[in-house]
């Protein structure tokens, strides 16, 4: 068909009325031209034409590193006598922690609790610190002081014992009827940690008492009194630090009681100091000074730890919607 005079002819590839395509003839076909009398344009060389090839990947390749430097421990390595007893404290802690120290899944981390705790342990200290130098006369009073602390914390764990089932009973009827079986189902943490310290103690004793009743220096030891004193070493030099770390954290978590439920803690510290403040009121009578510092002195600890944990059950109804008849 004749293009009317309009442009070329209708060859193939071209736009054209019989072309491929049964395009119109309008001219040439679209795009940039196919060829030329001067070849393709050269690559474009980019703003910096002529530089030598880097000879990583990137500019900024893998840099050489020093290679790390073995530092000495010193007087801390396990060679010498601080780093032998450092290793065997890190050791019973680590343990103790691990089985006396198990917050659970529902554990609730409340920072403003933690230092109101700290600051109330620290101006109790402070004021039974001031109580003594001002109304205590006794030349053996820090020594008194100190017994006192340390057996406190000794006992903590047994009246735990014994007081905790009868707080844990109340705790546990006081809970709606649907939420006991739960409350119940874990009471296994509890009650595995109160085995553990209680098998501590079985130990101990198992091994002290027979140690102290049967070897003696005189006499040839047999191969088992060898063995009884290498058993004695090993409780006295590993077991004492880890019984009393496993104290101090049984008293501290309440035995895991807060895999129960983490109300339970607070409720049981209440019950904890009050009955401690029972047996120094009945052990040792009222303190010396005025009746102000005598009411302070025997019920000023027992109110502040009241005060702070009522303010933490609060915190965790109205902070983390933690309740327990809800």
């Amino acid at each position: 068909m004749a293009t009317g005079g309009w442009g070329p002819g209708n060859g193939p590839g071209q736009p054209g009325g019989n072309g491929p395509g049964g395009q119109g003839g309008w001219g040439a076909p679209y795009g940039p031209p196919q060829g030329g009398p001067y070849g393709p344009p050269p690559p474009d060389p980019g703003p910096y034409p002529n530089q030598p090839p880097y000879p990583n990947p990137y500019p900024y390749g893998p840099q050489p590193t020093r290679p790390a430097v073995q530092r000495s421990r010193g007087c801390l390595s396990y060679a010498s006598p601080f780093g032998l007893v450092g290793a065997i404290l890190r050791s019973a802690h680590r343990v103790a922690t691990r089985l006396f120290a198990q917050e659970g899944e529902g554990r609730i981390v409340d920072r403003a609790v933690d230092r109101v705790q700290v600051a109330r342990t620290v101006l109790g200290a402070a004021a039974t610190i001031g109580l003594i130098l001002a109304y205590n006369v006794d030349p053996n009073r820090w020594e008194d002081a100190a017994y006192g602390g340390a057996a406190q914390l000794i006992v903590a764990p047994f009246v735990l014992i014994v007081a905790a089932p009868l707080v844990i009973v109340g705790f546990i009827y006081y809970a709606p009827p649907r939420l006991r079986p739960h409350l119940r189902s874990r009471l296994r943490a509890p009650l595995k940690a109160v085995g553990w310290y209680v098998l501590t103690l079985v130990v101990i004793g198992g091994v002290l008492v027979p140690t102290a009743l049967t070897v003696n220096a005189d006499d040839g030891k047999d191969w088992w009194e060898y063995v009884l004193v290498v058993a004695a070493m090993i409780v006295v030099v590993w077991g004492f630090p880890f019984f009393f770390m496993a104290s101090l954290y049984s008293a501290r978590s309440a035995f895991n009681s807060a895999q129960v439920h983490p109300m339970l803690p607070p409720v049981l510290t209440v019950a904890l100091v009050w009955v401690f403040a029972a047996f120094n009121l009945i052990g040792d009578g009222l303190p010396g000074g005025p009746p102000i510092v005598q009411f302070c002195s025997t019920l000023g600890g027992p109110l502040s730890v009241t005060a702070v944990s009522l303010w933490e059950l609060r915190r965790m109804k109205t902070r983390f919607g933690v309740t327990l008849r809800a």
